[in-house]
């Protein structure tokens, strides 16, 4: 079965794509497209996964992804950590990465957070990033820009697109939730829309696009999917469900050949 993605208009001139949970190996609560090595999903079918999507969005690419731990920590691709050199645990711990090869692709995985790809086309560099909560309020989006400028990137040519995620109809939190939020700057009330007695719904897409915009990119693009009423994976609606795990989604981004360095 052929993998589907999504793509977004600010990327073109890259290979890129956001997975669904369609097109793979696995079966049951991970059918079908599951990419999750931290999953307990038949390590196998993960692999066989990833590969798959890979090939769909980057063929002959080697694809790179960190060990994610919602953090504000960016590294620069490992050719030495790509799928199928060394294993998964001797991935940096990390949430962002960025490129300028154009044999590599990179990959982050969601399951409701924001998977946030970024490119400088002139320049030849590339960049995703893994926005949980956490993430995004704390960094993450800056520090992968700042990361592709060290590459050679420049902010005002940066484009990003941010990819399925939880939508905020979806995303109801406690109200002590907002803390965080309000601690950092109190402008941010405006993401939380006041829900029944005790809780409030988060707009995450909002909010990583106004991070964005607050960072410089100019370029930014919602793509507006939920990813608990869509054909994704949700780590929330596995929640409601009962199930004891959940899959992943992949997102990838990768230098298109004719725009890379000679690397």
């Amino acid at each position: 079965m052929t993998v589907p993605f999504l793509t977004a208009a600010t990327l073109a001139g890259t290979r890129h794509g956001f997975c669904g949970r369609t097109g793979g190996v696995s079966t049951g609560m991970f059918a079908s497209l599951n990419t999750g090595l931290g999953s307990i999903d038949d390590p196998a079918a993960v692999g066989e996964n990833r590969r798959r999507a890979a090939r769909a969005v980057a063929p002959a690419a080697r694809l790179v992804t960190v060990h994610q731990v919602h953090s504000a920590t960016v590294v620069v691709a490992d050719p030495a950590t790509a799928d199928g050199v060394q294993p998964a645990a001797a991935r940096p711990h990390a949430d962002g990465l960025v490129t300028d090869r154009r044999d590599l692709v990179l990959g982050v995985l969601a399951a409701d957070c924001a998977p946030v790809l970024f490119a400088d086309v002139a320049a030849g560099v590339v960049g995703a990033a893994h926005a949980g909560w956490k993430g995004a309020l704390y960094g993450v989006l800056p520090a992968t820009i700042a990361a592709m400028e060290a590459l050679g990137a420049r902010r005002e040519r940066i484009a990003a697109a941010i990819g399925p995620c939880i939508a905020q109809a979806s995303y109801e939190v406690g109200d002590a939730y907002a803390g965080p939020f309000l601690a950092v700057d109190p402008a941010f009330a405006r993401f939380f829309r006041r829900g029944r007695a005790g809780h409030q719904h988060f707009d995450l897409e909002g909010f990583v696009a106004a991070q964005l915009a607050a960072a410089g990119v100019t370029r930014v693009e919602c793509l507006g999917r939920d990813t608990y009423t869509g054909d994704f994976f949700s780590y929330r609606r596995s929640v409601h469900t009962g199930e004891p795990d959940y899959g992943r989604n992949l997102s990838l981004i990768g230098v298109a050949p004719d725009t890379a360095s000679t690397r």
